[in-house]
């Protein structure tokens, strides 16, 4: 029987089955019964492939499961963050490691557009999906005159 054990993003959920996608490999898997998970979700588990056919999975095994909120918030980016923006052009992003756990992505935008771009990266999955992948609790995202910092931060 196959067995995929890893971080999974809920992307769909409801009474019946759940679709599940590795953050890492963004392989998408579906459940043919749905533990009570709900969208957004990100869970730690081991799926097990479902006889004969193996095409649909169910939870062997469920570590964790947890909500990372992902918030625009009314602070400005760090002075390390408008100095990176300053250096590149519009349409750039730098991922930066943080100290301990998480990273900082610097978005250079054109003016007036930092909130509008802010809350795009607020409802892509994909922003929690990266979080899932990076092991973090919560996204915060910032915004300044043509710059969004989007950090992926611990608890």
């Amino acid at each position: 029987m196959t067995r995929k054990e890893g971080t999974f993003l809920v992307t769909h959920a409801d009474s019946d089955s759940a679709t599940l996608r590795d953050v890492v490999d963004s392989q998408v898997l579906t459940l043919s019964e749905n533990p009570g998970l709900e969208a957004g979700a990100v869970v730690e588990a081991t799926l097990e492939a479902e006889p004969p056919m193996e095409v649909t999975y169910a939870v062997a095994d469920l570590a964790a499961e947890h909500e990372i909120p992902v918030e625009v918030v009314d602070l400005e980016p760090t002075a390390q963050a408008k100095d990176v923006a300053a250096d590149q052009p519009v349409g750039e992003v730098t991922t930066r490691e943080r100290a301990g756990t998480g990273e900082v992505h610097v978005l250079t935008v054109p003016d007036g557009e930092a909130a509008a771009t802010a809350e795009e990266v607020a409802a892509d999955e994909e922003t929690v999906a990266r979080a899932g992948r990076l092991g973090v609790d919560r996204v915060e995202i910032r915004t300044a005159d043509g710059v969004v910092s989007v950090r992926y931060l611990p608890d």
